[in-house]
């Protein structure tokens, strides 16, 4: 039986960030991840350094999978990065039983890696977070670089947002200018602060919500962490 690399399935919670920003959902977080940001918040499904990943990740068929799910609720796909896993048999079937159960899925990417028409047509919105400089110095040969062919998804696909993690001022106007070379729509472009802590997430909030607003693009805090703080399970 094909599994599925599992670090966390948990709900219900509420989506903290982005566009759907406080609607209820689930989660299903899963390991692996082909870079390695510096201020990752979910550094426990793919850092083998620091974390013992055995102890971490567990292995679920995709029928255990899917009789975890809540029916009829979202239920968000995530790591990590879970398009490393696209073409895993146990994940596909995940993805298939949860339409059955009426569960849509939402996927969080880094947008490194292009979804094929299978992925495109069993997900209900996705999530992509580019990487700016600030993630750090990725690993050997790790390429956070953005596959060009989401932008064009994103123009012809209203639940396609860009999701983006920056610091300050500058870092918002850079994204806003981003999306624009990108002909990305500013209406399905946010960003967030970047932080894993309530002082720090409401020290920048005004001025990055000053600067999207000015810039036209959206701002969004990061609920889960004001709620219950940067803790696994929510």
């Amino acid at each position: 039986m094909v599994t599925v690399p599992v670090s966390e399935q948990f709900g219900p919670t509420l989506q903290g960030e982005g566009p759907h920003a406080g609607r209820s959902v689930q989660f299903l977080r899963l390991g692996g991840c082909n870079l390695s940001c510096s201020w990752c918040d979910t550094p426990y499904t793919w850092d083998g350094t620091r974390y013992d990943l055995r102890a971490e990740l567990t292995a679920k068929s995709g029928r255990d999978i899917v009789g975890d799910l809540i029916p009829h609720l979202p239920v968000v796909l995530s790591g990590g990065e879970p398009l490393l896993h696209r073409d895993n048999a146990g994940l596909r079937y995940a993805l298939n039983g949860a339409q059955h159960v009426s569960c849509p899925v939402h996927v969080e990417t880094n947008g490194t890696i292009y979804p094929d028409d299978w992925w495109r047509s069993r997900v209900k919105f996705w999530a992509v977070s580019p990487k700016m400089v600030h993630a750090g110095e990725h690993r050997g040969a790790q390429n956070p670089a953005l596959h060009p062919s989401w932008a064009a998804f994103a123009r012809g696909n209203s639940q396609v947002a860009m999701k983006v993690v920056v610091r300050c001022e500058s870092d918002v106007w850079f994204v806003a200018s981003w999306a624009k070379e990108m002909n990305w729509p500013l209406s399905q472009v946010w960003v967030m602060p970047l932080g894993t802590h309530p002082v720090s997430l409401l020290r920048s909030w005004t001025e990055i919500a000053s600067a999207a607003a000015s810039a036209r693009i959206n701002a969004t805090q990061r609920l889960h962490v004001l709620a219950w703080g940067d803790t696994k399970g929510t």
